[in-house]
C-alpha cells in the first residue's frame, strides 16, 4: 500500500456501516492510516519509509469485509507515529516539546517513558522521529483535531450498538513486527488480547482463538500484547461493553521492507473474515447469555 503525503487529513477517519441487518461488533483498525501531513513529513529527521515502521500497514484492507457480515468497521487514515489513539489522550514527554504540557498530562506512563506517547518520539528500533523539540501548541492541535473526534465517534458507536442490541463488542485491529529481539513475536503468528480476561466475556477470545488454530495459525494470549488503551476503556463486561484485541504477524500477509501485500494476504484475509463470521454466532446464540451477564 502507498503511503500519501497531503497538505491536509480529510477526512481524518472513516466508520463503514453493513448496508443490510446490523450486530452489534465494531471492528476498529486506529494504526493503519497512511496520510502522512506534509508538515510533519517536513519536520521529521527520517525519511518516509522509515516513519512508516509503526504503522499497522494493510490491517484495515485485511478486515474491511466485515460489513457483509453486518458488523461496523472503522479505520484511521492518520498514522500513528504522527498521533497515536490507544494511548490516553495526553500521554506525552515534555522532553519533546517547547513550551510546557498542561498539568493533567501523563508524563510518566511507561509508553512516554518508551517513546511511545500520544505523540511518539520514536519508530522502529527506537529511532528519534523529531532532530528538535516540537511546539506543545502543535500536539495539542493533533489532539484537539483527530485524537478526540476519533474517540467521541468510537465511543458513541459503541454506546448505540450496546442500546440497540443490550451489548456491544469491539475487535481492535492491529500487527506487529515478524521479527523482534526483545521477545518472542517472531514465534507468533496472532496473539488476542483480553486484559487478561477483564476486558470481554471469555467466550469472545475463546472463538477467535479456536477458530484460528483451527486453520493453523499459532495463537498465545496476552503477551506481549494484552490490549491497549483502547482495549482496556472500552471494554466493561459488567456493562455489556466486550473489547478484545487482535494483532497478526506481519509476515504472514505482506513484505514488511516493501509494505505491499505479499501472495498469501488474501488466504489471511479469507481466514480472518471466518473467524469473523463464526463471532456473528454470538450474536445469534449467545447475546442472551452476554445480555443477561451484563444486567
Amino acid at each position: 500500500m502507498m503511503a500519501v503525503v497531503a497538505d491536509m487529513i480529510d477526512p481524518a477517519f472513516e466508520v463503514v456501516e453493513p448496508a443490510g441487518i446490523a450486530l452489534p461488533f465494531l471492528f476498529n483498525s486506529p494504526h493503519s492510516g497512511v496520510v502522512y501531513p506534509r508538515a510533519f513529513v517536513e519536520q521529521a529527521r527520517l525519511d518516509l519509509p522509515l516513519l512508516r515502521r509503526s504503522e499497522d500497514t494493510l490491517v484495515d484492507a485485511l478486515f474491511r469485509d466485515v460489513t457483509g457480515l453486518g458488523m461496523t468497521f472503522m479505520r484511521a487514515h492518520f498514522p500513528r507515529c504522527y498521533l497515536d489513539v490507544n494511548r490516553e489522550p495526553y500521554e506525552l514527554d515534555p522532553r519533546m516539546f517547547e513550551g510546557r504540557l498542561p498539568a493533567y498530562a501523563n508524563t510518566r506512563s511507561m509508553r512516554v517513558s518508551g517513546g511511545l506517547g500520544t505523540i511518539a518520539r520514536i519508530v522502529g528500533e527506537a529511532q528519534e522521529i523529531y532532530g528538535r523539540r516540537i511546539p506543545v501548541d502543535d500536539a495539542i492541535a493533533r489532539i484537539e483535531a483527530l485524537y478526540k473526534p476519533y474517540h467521541r465517534t468510537l465511543r458513541q458507536l459503541m454506546v448505540q450498538m450496546q442500546r440497540n442490541f443490550g451489548v456491544a463488542v469491539l475487535v481492535d485491529c492491529h500487527s506487529m513486527p515478524s521479527v523482534c529481539h526483545r521477545d518472542e513475536r517472531s514465534k507468533v503468528d496472532i496473539v488476542i488480547g483480553d486484559r487478561y480476561g477483564t476486558s470481554c466475556a471469555p467466550i469472545i477470545p475463546d472463538i477467535m482463538e479456536a477458530e484460528l488454530r483451527r486453520r493453523g495459525y499459532s495463537v498465545v494470549r496476552n503477551k506481549p500484547y494484552a490490549g491497549g488503551f483502547i482495549t482496556e476503556h472500552y471494554g466493561n463486561p459488567a456493562s455489556g461493553m466486550h473489547a478484545v484485541q487482535i494483532e497478526i504477524s506481519r509476515a504472514l500477509y505482506m513484505h514488511e521492507a516493501t509494505y505491499c501485500a505479499s501472495q498469501e494476504f488474501e488466504n489471511v484475509q479469507r481466514d480472518l473474515l471466518e473467524v469473523a463470521s463464526a463471532l456473528t454466532k454470538i450474536a445469534q446464540l449467545e447475546l442472551a447469555g452476554l445480555r443477561t451477564a451484563a444486567e
